[in-house]
């Protein structure tokens, strides 16, 4: 087995090689200055198990390109398996045309990956589980949640009979509900209004939070817009504290000011990317999560157990 890393993301890299066992393939990865990605193997990998550790996150174009030039140096290395571990799926939120005249670019980078020489994709909590079936080649689907509900136990929330999972938006309920379960709690909804890319105006609460504890739920957040109007509105209607547990943090400056001045407690995200950080966000690492996972695909092993929240 071989692991390589690019620049997206390297200490989560080496957590997951720290977890198998083993060190970095030792590569050359570098930008031009006019900004073409150059990637070069010192290590002989011909037949070996490739895993490609490489999150699309921002700045999404140059991640992404810099993957597929890390596939195609594997491939012209003789490779005997590539895989892309993609932590962080770029965009998934185009997924669909919801527009007249607008690109499904989820589907454009699952053939770009494929036509690049990808055999196999490992990747965390996609914004739409459909994703998967966008590729041809198999696809293993992790989700953080048992990393963050475990922290949010041990840290913060002791009494769950006390605690009320939420969702920020309908599109997010199979998630919060998964939550949920796993966690014996009550569930309820925000009912939400998208103004724009950056602003969004909480409705209403569909459920019971008065008194109660409330864990905000999301698979990712970029501006926080969504988890502050939600929090929000959750207090106006009695909640008592109120915590998020978020799988992908790429937050940006906007982001961090809005949850410091927001009535959020705590912000649990995974390092799945390394944006994930800033005051009230406790990051928690998902490398041995992703690492047992490389593991079991290189022995042939079941990953099913894995999906699992």
């Amino acid at each position: 087995m071989k692991i390589i890393s690019g620049t997206a993301h390297r200490e989560l890299a080496e957590r997951i090689a720290q977890s198998v066992g083993i060190e970095l393939t030792d590569v050359t990865v570098n930008t031009f200055p006019d900004g073409e990605s150059f990637v070069k193997i010192n290590e002989n990998i011909r037949g070996k198990d490739v895993f490609l550790i490489q999150p699309t996150c921002p700045p999404t174009n140059h991640n992404l390109m810099e993957l597929c030039v890390m596939v195609d140096a594997a491939r012209r290395a003789s490779a005997g398996r590539i895989t892309a571990v993609i932590p962080f799926f770029g965009y998934a939120r185009q997924d669909r045309k919801d527009q007249p005249r607008v690109p499904i670019t989820a589907k454009l980078v699952a053939n770009l990956l494929t036509a690049a020489g990808v055999d196999r994709v490992l990747t965390m909590d996609l914004h739409a589980a459909q994703i998967q079936g966008f590729f041809d080649i198999p696809v293993d689907h992790l989700y953080a949640a048992p990393v963050l509900i475990r922290h949010l136990k041990e840290h913060y929330i002791k009494d769950l009979k006390n605690m009320v999972v939420v969702s920020p938006d309908v599109g997010g309920v199979k998630m919060a509900r998964a939550y949920a379960d796993a966690l014996g709690a009550e569930f309820a909804i925000v009912a939400k209004h998208r103004v724009n890319a950056t602003h969004v105006e909480a409705m209403n609460v569909i459920g019971d939070v008065a008194g109660r504890d409330v864990v905000l739920v999301d698979d990712m957040t970029e501006t926080a817009g969504t988890l502050c109007a939600a929090a929000k509105i959750l207090k106006e209607h009695g909640a008592m504290r109120v915590f998020a547990c978020v799988s992908h943090g790429v937050l940006g400056e906007m982001a961090r000011e809005r949850l410091e001045n927001s009535i959020i407690e705590r912000v649990l995200t995974s390092d799945s990317v390394p944006q994930a950080y800033g005051p009230k966000v406790d990051t928690v690492s998902v490398g041995d999560l992703l690492g047992q996972a490389v593991r079991r695909i290189h022995d042939k092993e079941s990953v099913s157990s894995l999906f699992d929240i």
